[in-house]
């Protein structure tokens, strides 16, 4: 990746520096671009996994349109907190009113990509922040950790590539939805026997291709993999548990420093994220979050 700063139509996007991540100036996500103009904006997108749009002010409406822009919206599974008006939009905040949690509050609190756990999980996330969580010393809080499962991938023993080359493993919405009870990390309401019987378990591969470039990224999530095709079942787990680890290591990380306004989409192929809980109420989150529909990965 270059780091010079490319320019496009009317913006520039200019790159982080590390592997992953870039920040679109002089792009109002609020109003339609033309065609060649965002061709060349998903073209930035598949090379950088993270673009950040600064100082947006998007209506639900709006927000809603942008998402398009990168393919048909995608709604989320815990609809209690998707706007009634707008159900392609979950809240995900830690504000409480009248003793009740407006948003989804535990989302991001382990690496993780996006809905693994469906037959074609979401291309892309979008959050737009609407309010951020600011600490004592004036500091914003509740930074966003990425990391790139294509550089992961890239950086395993060329023998490990070849064994896992084909392997699938088993993806579960319902061992996700334990593993952050368990480890006190969630404040979402048990699993209904519909939601059980809407998500069950799904194969995909252990490496997966990106649907654009074609690289090849780590697909695996701490917690929710279950076994791999062809291997015996210890060895699978203590494979699947090295993979989750190695891929989130710091050498992989890119760290997004939130402002309010921000429009912040990600490619849940090319990344896996964290969202860092160091704030509490009175310190208020508020964010709106899209979903890209994607393909069966292969």
């Amino acid at each position: 990746m270059s780091a010079a700063s490319t320019n496009v139509s009317e913006y520039e996007i200019v790159p982080s520096g590390g592997l992953l991540g870039a920040e679109v100036i002089g792009f109002d996500t609020g109003l339609e671009p033309e065609a060649e103009t965002m061709a060349a904006l998903r073209v930035s997108f598949a090379a950088h996994g993270v673009l950040c749009f600064r100082d947006q002010n998007l209506t639900e409406e709006q927000l809603i349109a942008f998402t398009r822009r990168f393919g048909e919206t995608e709604t989320y599974v815990l609809s209690d907190y998707s706007l009634d008006d707008h159900p392609e939009i979950l809240i995900v905040s830690n504000i409480v009113e009248d003793g009740v949690p407006i948003g989804l509050r535990d989302a991001g609190t382990t690496w993780h990509t996006d809905m693994s756990y469906i037959p074609a999980p979401p291309a892309a996330t979008i959050l737009h922040a609407r309010e951020v969580p600011v600490g004592d010393d004036g500091q914003i809080l509740g930074d966003t950790l990425f990391a790139s499962t294509a550089a992961a991938y890239d950086a395993l023993p060329q023998e490990l590539k070849d064994r896992l080359e084909g392997c699938r493993t088993i993806h579960s919405y319902e061992a996700k939805h334990a593993r952050r009870a368990q480890e006190g990390k969630s404040n979402r309401k048990p699993i209904t026997e519909a939601q059980r019987n809407a998500l069950p378990p799904v194969r995909h591969p252990v490496i997966r291709r990106h649907p654009v470039t074609g690289v090849r990224c780590i697909f695996v999530v701490a917690g929710e993999c279950v076994g791999i095709d062809g291997i015996p079942e210890d060895e699978a787990t203590d494979i699947l548990e090295m993979l989750a680890q190695h891929t989130v290591k710091p050498e992989f990380h890119h760290r997004h420093k939130w402002r309010r306004g921000d429009v912040l989409i990600w490619d849940n192929c090319l990344v896996q994220h964290l969202a860092i809980h160091d704030y509490a109420l009175p310190q208020r989150r508020l964010m709106l979050r899209t979903t890209v529909k994607g393909t069966v990965p292969h």
